[in-house]
């Protein structure tokens, strides 16, 4: 009998028809591609009219996960890949002067470890379903997320890429939690679609992607408000102008409150807990 969670069926599985698959006698025709299972063919997988599956499979796989799992709720941080613990070295500097503010703003990773450390003990209260950390997966800002939550024995998500030059995740990640995407917009849905706060700490062009495209989700309704937390408010203000956009009449005078500013951890769970009632 065929079980599982879809309920019965009298036909056979995918899983059972692979094991079958493996046993076939070796000829001229079963060493042939074509004879492969579809999803079983990388070949196959990876021709450009296959894109929309492998969209949807990337959307899927993660959905499925996360939900077997239970986790319903997240806490999204977003940072600098380059930023590194305090006393740590400054690999990603070309030059003394970003030397110098890279390992300046190594504080930050410190905040972020503190700052994951408040959101997982929080998350303990649900069994670790609620208020998860999930990060990029990757070095900097990341690690230091995914860092904070094991200190005090939680899980924590990674959402990795395949990028141009190698990038492993850091060994922080929860192992049965830490994912591997190609497509950077569907990488950025996971982020969101389960988020109840998202906290971004300086970084560069890529946190400051996710930072938009989560504010203009927001922005435009198409995304429930959350608490938006900027960690460095010298740091951010130097890197944009909100209130200039609004003077010039760009985005809508309010919109830059969306965002909150935090320096420190406390700052920053503080306002996720008066935002959602949390209590002390």
């Amino acid at each position: 009998m065929n079980q599982d969670k879809a309920g019965w069926t009298p036909l056979p599985h995918s899983d059972e028809d692979l094991e079958r698959a493996k046993s076939v006698p070796d000829t001229p025709q079963t060493r042939s591609p074509t004879y492969k299972l579809a999803w079983t063919d990388e070949e196959f997988m990876t021709r450009r009219e296959l894109r929309p599956v492998r969209l949807q499979l990337e959307l899927l796989k993660p959905e499925l996960t996360l939900a077997e799992r239970g986790i319903r709720s997240t806490v999204v941080m977003f940072g600098g890949a380059r930023l590194p613990e305090p006393g740590g070295d400054a690999w990603a500097a070309k030059n003394e002067t970003q030397r110098e503010n890279l390992l300046k703003n190594s504080k930050y990773y410190e905040e972020a470890r503190l700052f994951a450390q408040l959101c997982s003990k929080h998350s303990a209260e649900s069994y670790y379903r609620e208020f998860v950390v999930v990060t990029g997966g990757g070095p900097g800002v990341m690690e230091a997320g995914n860092r904070g939550a094991a200190d005090v024995g939680a899980p924590s998500i990674g959402l990795n890429i395949v990028l141009p030059h190698e990038q492993a995740p850091n060994i922080y990640v929860t192992p049965d939690l830490c994912f591997n995407f190609h497509y950077f917009a569907i990488r950025k849905m996971h982020f969101v679609m389960r988020a109840k706060a998202v906290a971004v700490f300086p970084g560069g062009f890529g946190t400051l992607d996710e930072f938009f495209e989560t504010l203009t989700l927001i922005q435009t309704g198409r995304m429930e408000r959350v608490p938006v937390i900027l960690f460095g408010k010298e740091f951010w203000q130097h890197a944009f102008d909100l209130d200039y956009l609004a003077e010039q009449g760009t985005i809508s005078p309010g919109d830059q409150d969306i965002i909150d500013y935090a320096d420190t951890a406390d700052e920053a769970w503080g306002i996720i807990g008066k935002f959602y009632d949390l209590g002390a």
